[in-house]
C-alpha cells in the first residue's frame, strides 16, 4: 500500500510517539486529545474529512483498568464508541484503520499455550469489555486491523507521560528500591518501537485484515522479567514477591496473560523476543541519558 498521509489519534502517548516516527517518511497528522477528542462524533468525522488520511490508526485509549470499574461510561466512550466513530469516518474516507486492543479481553485462566487470535475472549472487567466492544466495532470498518498488545514497554528516557509496569520496575530497580512483582502473573511485554514497526508491515505490505496479537515473542511472569532487568542493568534486584490473590484491586486482572504472535510472524513479521527488546529498550535509555535508569 502506498501512503500519502496518516492521521494518529492519542499523539500524547509512547505508542503514538513511537508510530509518528516510523511514519516519518510520510504526511503524519498526529493529534493529542486537546487537538482531537475522539468521543465526539461529529468532531471525528470533521477532523479525519478535514486530513484525508490513507490510514488512521487509533491510540487513544482509557487505560486505568480499576477506574473503569468507578467510570464505566468515560471506558466505553473512549475504548468502544469512539471507536465506532472512527470506523464509520474509516468507511467514509475511504481509509484504512489501525486499532489496538489488550490481553485483558482473556480471562487468564489457563495455565499454558499462549492465547491465539482463535480463542474465544472472556473479559472479566468493565475496562476489558469496553476493549472487546471496540475490536468489534473497528472491525465493522471496510479494512480494519486489530491489534492486541500487553505490558507496553517502550519510553524515552526523561519520559513525563503515563508509564507502565515496566517503567516501575526499571526506575526502582536502578534506584536500588524495594520492587514488588508477581511470581504467578504470566505476560508476554509488547515493545512500542516493535509495535510501530509491525503496524508498518502490515500496512505496506496489505496484509490480510483481521485481528493479530502484536506482542514480543516468549512469556514469563513478572519476577522472571524484572530479575532479567536487574541482570541487564547490573544491579542487584530488591524485590518483594507476591501472587495475584495476595492483591487487592479493584478490577480482576487476568493471571495468565501470554499471547502468541504466530499470526504476526505468518504474515511477514517475526517480533523479536521479550529478552531482546528489554535489552533495546534498556540500551537506547541509556544512550539518550547517559546512564542507565
Amino acid at each position: 500500500m502506498t501512503l500519502r498521509r496518516v492521521l494518529v489519534t492519542g499523539a500524547d502517548g509512547q505508542l503514538a510517539h513511537h508510530i509518528a516516527r516510523v511514519f516519518a517518511d510520510v504526511d503524519v497528522v498526529a493529534l493529542d486529545r486537546k487537538a482531537l477528542d475522539v468521543t465526539d462524533p461529529a468532531g471525528v468525522a470533521r477532523r479525519v474529512a478535514e486530513a484525508s488520511p490513507d490510514v488512521i490508526i487509533n491510540c487513544a485509549a482509557f487505560n486505568d483498568v480499576d477506574g473503569a470499574e468507578d467510570r464505566p461510561e468515560q471506558a466505553l466512550a473512549v475504548n468502544a464508541f469512539a471507536v465506532r466513530s472512527l470506523a464509520l469516518a474509516a468507511e467514509t474516507a475511504g481509509a484504512l484503520l489501525v486499532h489496538y486492543s489488550t490481553d485483558f479481553v482473556f480471562d487468564g485462566r489457563r495455565t499454558e499455550m499462549p492465547y491465539t487470535e482463535a480463542d474465544t475472549p472472556s473479559p472479566r472487567s468493565t475496562y476489558a469489555s469496553s476493549k472487546l466492544m471496540g475490536e468489534w466495532f473497528a472491525l465493522d470498518a471496510p479494512r480494519a486491523y486489530v491489534l492486541r498488545v500487553e505490558s507496553l514497554f517502550g519510553s524515552p528516557a526523561g519520559w513525563m507521560g503515563r508509564r507502565g509496569t515496566l517503567d516501575t520496575i526499571v526506575d526502582g530497580l536502578a534506584a536500588q528500591r524495594e520492587v514488588r512483582v508477581f511470581t504467578d502473573r504470566v505476560v508476554s511485554p509488547s515493545y512500542t518501537p516493535d509495535v510501530a514497526a509491525a503496524t508498518k508491515h502490515l500496512i505496506e505490505r496489505d496484509a490480510q485484515p483481521g485481528l493479530y496479537h502484536c506482542v514480543n515473542e516468549g512469556h514469563a511472569t513478572w519476577e522472571q522479567v524484572a530479575r532479567e532487568a536487574a541482570r541487564l542493568l547490573g544491579v542487584d534486584p530488591v524485590l518483594r514477591l507476591t501472587t495475584s490473590d495476595r492483591v487487592t484491586m479493584k478490577a480482576a486482572r487476568p493471571v495468565y496473560c501470554a499471547l502468541s504472535p504466530g499470526k504476526l510472524a505468518a504474515a511477514g513479521f517475526e517480533m523479536p523476543s521479550w529478552g531482546d527488546a528489554l535489552d533495546r529498550w534498556l540500551r537506547a535509555r541509556s544512550s539518550a541519558s547517559g546512564r542507565l535508569e
